[in-house]
Protein backbone atom coordinates (compact mmCIF):
# COMPACT_ATOMS: atom_id res chain seq x y z
CA UNK A 1 0.00 0.00 0.00
CA UNK A 2 1.18 3.52 -0.77
CA UNK A 3 -0.22 7.04 -0.69
CA UNK A 4 -2.17 7.97 -3.79
CA UNK A 5 -0.15 11.06 -4.65
CA UNK A 6 3.15 9.14 -4.45
CA UNK A 7 1.87 6.40 -6.73
CA UNK A 8 0.58 8.99 -9.18
CA UNK A 9 3.87 10.90 -9.10
CA UNK A 10 5.78 7.71 -9.87
CA UNK A 11 3.47 6.63 -12.68
CA UNK A 12 3.34 10.03 -14.37
CA UNK A 13 6.98 10.92 -13.62
CA UNK A 14 5.99 14.19 -11.97
CA UNK A 15 6.76 15.76 -8.59
CA UNK A 16 4.83 14.80 -5.46
CA UNK A 17 3.62 18.39 -5.25
CA UNK A 18 2.20 18.31 -8.78
CA UNK A 19 0.56 14.94 -8.10
CA UNK A 20 -1.18 16.39 -5.02
CA UNK A 21 -2.37 19.38 -7.04
CA UNK A 22 -3.90 17.12 -9.69
CA UNK A 23 -5.76 15.07 -7.07
CA UNK A 24 -6.93 18.15 -5.18
CA UNK A 25 -8.21 19.63 -8.45
CA UNK A 26 -10.47 16.62 -9.01
CA UNK A 27 -8.74 15.47 -12.18
CA UNK A 28 -7.50 12.03 -11.05
CA UNK A 29 -9.64 8.90 -11.37
CA UNK A 30 -9.40 5.17 -10.80
CA UNK A 31 -11.88 3.76 -13.28
CA UNK A 32 -14.93 6.02 -12.99
CA UNK A 33 -14.27 7.02 -9.38
CA UNK A 34 -12.54 10.29 -8.58
CA UNK A 35 -9.61 10.14 -6.16
CA UNK A 36 -10.57 12.64 -3.46
CA UNK A 37 -7.78 12.25 -0.86
CA UNK A 38 -4.16 12.64 -1.95
CA UNK A 39 -2.86 10.75 1.08
CA UNK A 40 -5.31 7.84 0.78
CA UNK A 41 -3.57 4.45 0.86
CA UNK A 42 -3.97 2.48 -2.35
CA UNK A 43 -2.64 -0.75 -3.86
CA UNK A 44 0.68 -0.22 -5.60
CA UNK A 45 -0.69 -1.68 -8.85
CA UNK A 46 -3.51 0.92 -8.96
CA UNK A 47 -3.82 2.51 -12.41
CA UNK A 48 -4.75 6.19 -12.48
CA UNK A 49 -6.48 8.19 -15.17
CA UNK A 50 -5.77 11.92 -15.29
CA UNK A 51 -8.20 14.19 -17.10
CA UNK A 52 -6.79 17.15 -18.95
CA UNK A 53 -8.08 20.70 -18.81
CA UNK A 54 -7.43 22.31 -22.13
CA UNK A 55 -7.11 26.07 -22.40
CA UNK A 56 -10.46 27.29 -21.14
CA UNK A 57 -12.20 29.83 -23.35
CA UNK A 58 -12.72 33.13 -21.53
CA UNK A 59 -15.93 34.72 -22.80
CA UNK A 60 -15.57 37.95 -20.82
CA UNK A 61 -13.51 39.39 -17.99
CA UNK A 62 -13.42 42.66 -16.09
CA UNK A 63 -12.41 43.72 -12.58
CA UNK A 64 -15.42 42.02 -10.94
CA UNK A 65 -16.51 39.04 -13.03
CA UNK A 66 -15.26 36.38 -15.42
CA UNK A 67 -17.39 34.24 -17.72
CA UNK A 68 -15.89 31.09 -19.22
CA UNK A 69 -17.10 28.34 -21.53
CA UNK A 70 -16.79 25.24 -19.35
CA UNK A 71 -15.64 22.08 -21.14
CA UNK A 72 -17.43 18.77 -20.65
CA UNK A 73 -16.32 16.15 -18.11
CA UNK A 74 -14.60 18.64 -15.81
CA UNK A 75 -16.22 19.72 -12.55
CA UNK A 76 -16.78 23.40 -11.86
CA UNK A 77 -14.39 23.51 -8.90
CA UNK A 78 -11.57 22.18 -11.08
CA UNK A 79 -12.21 24.98 -13.57
CA UNK A 80 -11.98 27.53 -10.75
CA UNK A 81 -8.75 25.96 -9.49
CA UNK A 82 -7.31 26.02 -13.00
CA UNK A 83 -8.11 29.71 -13.46
CA UNK A 84 -6.53 30.84 -10.18
CA UNK A 85 -6.87 31.78 -6.53
CA UNK A 86 -8.37 35.22 -7.21
CA UNK A 87 -11.63 33.74 -8.51
CA UNK A 88 -14.60 32.17 -6.74
CA UNK A 89 -17.49 30.28 -8.31
CA UNK A 90 -20.78 32.17 -8.38
CA UNK A 91 -22.70 29.02 -9.33
CA UNK A 92 -21.98 25.51 -10.62
CA UNK A 93 -22.69 23.36 -13.65
CA UNK A 94 -22.91 19.58 -13.60
CA UNK A 95 -19.66 17.85 -14.53
CA UNK A 96 -20.92 16.77 -17.96
CA UNK A 97 -22.61 20.09 -18.80
CA UNK A 98 -20.80 22.58 -21.03
CA UNK A 99 -21.26 26.32 -21.37
CA UNK A 100 -21.37 29.59 -19.46
CA UNK A 101 -19.84 29.41 -15.99
CA UNK A 102 -19.44 32.56 -13.88
CA UNK A 103 -16.70 33.43 -11.40
CA UNK A 104 -16.34 36.49 -9.21
CA UNK A 105 -13.37 38.61 -8.22
CA UNK A 106 -13.74 39.81 -4.66
CA UNK A 107 -16.10 38.76 -1.87
CA UNK A 108 -18.43 41.78 -2.14
CA UNK A 109 -19.30 41.10 -5.76
CA UNK A 110 -19.53 37.36 -5.10
CA UNK A 111 -22.15 37.88 -2.38
CA UNK A 112 -24.17 40.26 -4.57
CA UNK A 113 -24.10 37.82 -7.48
CA UNK A 114 -25.13 34.85 -5.33
CA UNK A 115 -28.02 36.97 -4.03
CA UNK A 116 -29.16 37.55 -7.62
CA UNK A 117 -29.33 33.78 -8.16
CA UNK A 118 -31.18 33.20 -4.88
CA UNK A 119 -33.76 35.85 -5.70
CA UNK A 120 -34.37 34.59 -9.25
CA UNK A 121 -33.08 37.69 -10.96
CA UNK A 122 -30.77 35.74 -13.26
CA UNK A 123 -31.93 34.59 -16.72
CA UNK A 124 -30.50 31.19 -17.66
CA UNK A 125 -30.95 29.53 -21.04
CA UNK A 126 -29.78 26.05 -22.01
CA UNK A 127 -29.69 23.85 -25.09
CA UNK A 128 -30.15 20.09 -25.02
CA UNK A 129 -30.79 17.08 -27.17
CA UNK A 130 -33.65 15.01 -25.77
CA UNK A 131 -35.12 11.61 -26.48
CA UNK A 132 -38.20 11.47 -28.70
CA UNK A 133 -40.11 13.94 -30.85
CA UNK A 134 -40.62 17.25 -29.04
CA UNK A 135 -42.87 19.55 -31.06
CA UNK A 136 -44.51 22.17 -28.82
CA UNK A 137 -43.48 24.59 -26.08
CA UNK A 138 -44.25 23.46 -22.55
CA UNK A 139 -43.93 24.91 -19.06
CA UNK A 140 -43.08 22.30 -16.44
CA UNK A 141 -44.06 23.29 -12.91
CA UNK A 142 -43.24 20.33 -10.68
CA UNK A 143 -41.59 20.49 -7.23
CA UNK A 144 -38.26 18.71 -6.79
CA UNK A 145 -36.49 17.18 -3.80
CA UNK A 146 -32.85 16.07 -3.72
CA UNK A 147 -31.21 13.29 -1.75
CA UNK A 148 -27.82 11.58 -1.51
CA UNK A 149 -27.15 7.95 -2.37
CA UNK A 150 -23.71 6.40 -2.49
CA UNK A 151 -22.11 9.83 -2.27
CA UNK A 152 -24.01 11.10 -5.34
CA UNK A 153 -26.89 13.54 -5.62
CA UNK A 154 -30.22 12.44 -7.04
CA UNK A 155 -33.38 14.47 -7.53
CA UNK A 156 -37.00 13.48 -8.03
CA UNK A 157 -40.43 14.99 -8.51
CA UNK A 158 -41.90 15.36 -5.03
CA UNK A 159 -45.34 16.98 -4.89
CA UNK A 160 -45.51 16.90 -1.08
CA UNK A 161 -42.02 17.71 0.17
CA UNK A 162 -40.31 19.17 -2.89
CA UNK A 163 -39.24 22.74 -3.57
CA UNK A 164 -40.79 24.80 -6.35
CA UNK A 165 -39.16 24.21 -9.74
CA UNK A 166 -40.19 25.79 -13.05
CA UNK A 167 -38.75 24.96 -16.47
CA UNK A 168 -39.84 26.25 -19.90
CA UNK A 169 -38.90 24.09 -22.90
CA UNK A 170 -39.12 25.13 -26.58
CA UNK A 171 -38.58 22.84 -29.60
CA UNK A 172 -35.85 23.86 -32.05
CA UNK A 173 -35.06 20.94 -34.33
CA UNK A 174 -35.94 17.27 -34.85
CA UNK A 175 -33.43 14.72 -36.07
CA UNK A 176 -34.67 11.15 -36.32
CA UNK A 177 -36.01 10.22 -32.90
CA UNK A 178 -34.12 12.98 -31.08
CA UNK A 179 -35.04 16.63 -30.60
CA UNK A 180 -32.99 19.74 -29.94
CA UNK A 181 -34.63 22.08 -27.44
CA UNK A 182 -34.02 25.42 -25.77
CA UNK A 183 -34.67 25.59 -22.03
CA UNK A 184 -35.15 28.47 -19.64
CA UNK A 185 -35.23 27.80 -15.91
CA UNK A 186 -36.90 30.12 -13.43
CA UNK A 187 -35.50 28.22 -10.44
CA UNK A 188 -32.21 26.41 -9.89
CA UNK A 189 -32.78 23.03 -8.26
CA UNK A 190 -30.21 20.24 -8.43
CA UNK A 191 -30.58 18.40 -11.76
CA UNK A 192 -33.75 20.40 -12.42
CA UNK A 193 -33.62 20.29 -16.22
CA UNK A 194 -32.74 16.61 -16.29
CA UNK A 195 -35.48 15.59 -13.85
CA UNK A 196 -38.17 17.75 -15.44
CA UNK A 197 -37.43 16.52 -18.97
CA UNK A 198 -37.39 12.93 -17.77
CA UNK A 199 -40.74 13.47 -16.03
CA UNK A 200 -42.44 14.29 -19.36
CA UNK A 201 -40.88 11.36 -21.20
CA UNK A 202 -38.05 13.28 -22.89
CA UNK A 203 -34.85 12.65 -20.88
CA UNK A 204 -31.68 14.41 -22.02
CA UNK A 205 -29.76 12.22 -24.45
CA UNK A 206 -27.01 10.32 -22.63
CA UNK A 207 -28.52 10.92 -19.19
CA UNK A 208 -28.71 7.30 -18.07
CA UNK A 209 -29.36 8.33 -14.46
CA UNK A 210 -32.70 9.83 -15.44
CA UNK A 211 -33.82 7.38 -18.08
CA UNK A 212 -32.02 7.96 -21.39
CA UNK A 213 -31.37 4.65 -23.21
CA UNK A 214 -28.72 6.25 -25.42
CA UNK A 215 -25.05 5.81 -24.53
CA UNK A 216 -22.95 8.90 -25.22
CA UNK A 217 -19.72 10.35 -23.85
CA UNK A 218 -21.75 12.81 -21.79
CA UNK A 219 -25.22 14.15 -21.08
CA UNK A 220 -25.99 16.46 -24.01
CA UNK A 221 -26.78 19.65 -22.08
CA UNK A 222 -25.22 23.08 -22.68
CA UNK A 223 -25.52 26.34 -20.74
CA UNK A 224 -26.12 28.68 -23.66
CA UNK A 225 -26.41 32.06 -21.93
CA UNK A 226 -26.70 33.79 -18.58
CA UNK A 227 -27.91 37.34 -17.91
CA UNK A 228 -27.05 38.88 -14.54
CA UNK A 229 -27.02 42.55 -13.51
CA UNK A 230 -26.35 44.39 -16.79
CA UNK A 231 -24.31 41.54 -18.27
CA UNK A 232 -25.33 38.90 -20.81
CA UNK A 233 -22.85 36.13 -21.58
CA UNK A 234 -23.25 33.53 -24.32
CA UNK A 235 -21.15 30.41 -24.93
CA UNK A 236 -20.64 28.93 -28.37
CA UNK A 237 -22.06 25.48 -28.84
CA UNK A 238 -19.76 22.44 -28.81
CA UNK A 239 -19.98 20.10 -31.81
CA UNK A 240 -22.15 17.52 -30.03
CA UNK A 241 -24.76 20.19 -29.24
CA UNK A 242 -24.57 22.03 -32.56
CA UNK A 243 -25.56 18.87 -34.40
CA UNK A 244 -26.46 15.44 -33.05
CA UNK A 245 -23.98 12.91 -34.46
Amino acid sequence: MEKAYKLLASQREISNKRAKELIDSGLVYVGDKRVKIARALMDEDTKFRVEKIEDIEVIYEDRTIMAVNKPALIDSYSVADFIGDDYRLIHRLDRETTGVLLLAKGRDFLEKAIDEFKNRRVKKRYLAWVEGIFFEEIKIDKPISTYKRGGKSFSKIDKRGGREAITVVKPLYIQGKKSKVEIEIETGRTHQIRVHLSSIGHPVVGDERYGSPTKTKRTLLHSKSISIFNYTFEAREPKDILKYK
